[in-house]
């Protein structure tokens, strides 16, 4: 059996906290900076400096292939595009600027695989020696992408799937077919496992659900199938609201006003043992978690991560298929979302233009450092908790003063909405 492996740090002979070298590189950790510290029950966390660029966003398209319900396409009114060359290698030659280079997360509010250079992008950008991810509906994912996908090295490749059955796939992605992206799935597993002279392990499969009311149901076999597809990674998501009708399918009603992950101590710790999930026990289970407690799970808290930016948390920044940089992808575009009975517009915020300006010189730019600093102790007002003032209604300012951005409102960082 293998032994876990921990990593060590010292303390020298003045107190002083020694990481270990390969830790301080790939989290960024560089002399003059200060990381913030979270602490917990039996830890302490180092968060990311908010000076480390560890993840890069990119939106090569808006443009999408399906007539999803849940889309935030149905709501907006924004010019569709590709991304263009000139863009592109503004960002390319940006990305080599940095040390060590990013993860490129290939993915935003369109379908990668409707732009015709995708292929040939993902094939540079591993040849720069970067990590990228790739997500998309699986619909165009035919056998010559695939083959190209494996030839070039992509890391990990997503899928959107938020149905185990045809009627219930269907009844989201309007215009799709679950028959045509598994085949599609079975194809690139085949594919892979033929090719014995590259490294046949990548990408490595991710599905991405969206649960609803209509669609929770399917999860436990959605978990089934993509396993026998070989996904290695689920990323599970709450949908957003777009519409009065996906209001009506939302199931964080009771969870957002639970305060209980907050950075409080008002409410007593719950400590569980691992147990098992069963007829006797889940229904226990279930109202202990619905309830106002600080969970701990064997000895770690787990149910604390509010009002946490997962964008900042990472290191990430996101790049709209115009060359606008962006904090994160919820501020790519400018769009609406119910929660209760009200509508909020969140509207698209940038900190500048690859076009204009390289892509260290936006990152390092003092007010856009001020405003990661500012997300990562998270000084607004607890708009989700609250959501009973016009302030709220946008994410424009807020009762503690902020303006031009508010994220109190955000649902990312509630821990609600997830993105892979």
């Amino acid at each position: 059996m293998n032994q876990k492996q921990l990593l060590k740090a010292q303390v020298d002979e003045n107190g002083r906290l020694i990481l270990p070298p390969e830790i301080m590189a790939r989290f960024g950790i560089e002399p003059g900076i200060e990381i913030h510290l979270d602490e917990g029950s039996n830890e302490i966390r180092l968060l990311r400096p908010i000076t480390h660029l560890a993840k890069v966003y990119i939106e090569i398209t808006n443009r999408c292939n399906l007539d999803c319900r849940t889309c935030i396409r149905n709501v907006w009114d924004e010019q569709p595009g590709n991304m263009s060359d000139l863009v592109f290698e503004r960002i390319f030659d940006g990305l080599q600027s940095v040390s060590p280079i990013p993860t490129v997360f290939l993915g935003g509010y369109g379908e990668p695989l409707t732009h015709p250079k995708v292929v040939e992008w993902v094939k540079r950008l591993k040849m720069m020696g970067a990590r990228v991810e790739l997500i998309t509906n699986g619909v165009l994912l035919d056998e010559e992408i695939s083959l190209q996908f494996i030839r070039s090295g992509l890391d990990m490749l997503w899928v959107s799937l938020d149905g185990a059955t045809p009627e219930s796939y269907s009844d989201v992605r309007l215009g799709s077919s679950l028959p045509r992206v598994i085949e599609n799935l079975n194809a690139l597993r085949r594919i892979r496992f033929k090719a014995h002279d590259i490294d046949n392990t990548k990408p490595q499969l991710g599905i991405a659900f969206v649960a609803m009311e209509n669609s929770i149901a399917d999860l436990p076999e959605l978990l089934r199938l993509g396993t026998s597809l070989g996904a290695k990674a689920f990323s599970i998501s709450n949908v957003l609201a777009h519409t009065p009708e996906l209001n009506e399918q939302i199931l964080y009603n009771r969870t957002i006003y639970n305060t209980a992950g907050r950075q409080t101590t008002s409410f007593p710790i719950v400590s569980l043992p691992r147990m098992d999930s069963n007829a006797l026990t889940k229904d226990a289970l279930a109202e202990i978690v619905a309830r106002k407690y600080r969970l701990e799970l064997a000895g770690y808290e787990f149910n604390r991560a509010v009002d946490t930016c997962p964008f900042i948390e990472q290191g990430s920044t996101a790049i709209r298929w115009d060359g606008s940089v962006c904090p994160c992808l919820p501020l790519l575009h400018t769009n609406q979302n119910y929660f209760g009975k009200r509508r909020r517009i969140s509207r698209a915020y940038s900190v500048g233009s690859i076009l204009e300006r390289d892509l260290l010189d936006l990152w390092n730019d003092t007010d856009y450092a001020n405003l990661r600093e500012r997300v990562q102790r998270f000084d607004f007002s607890p708009c989700t908790f609250c959501n009973g003032c016009e302030l709220s209604e946008e994410n424009l300012e807020d009762c503690l003063g902020n303006t031009e951005l508010a994220c109190g409102g955000c649902l990312w960082a509630q821990g609600v909405i997830r993105c892979p």
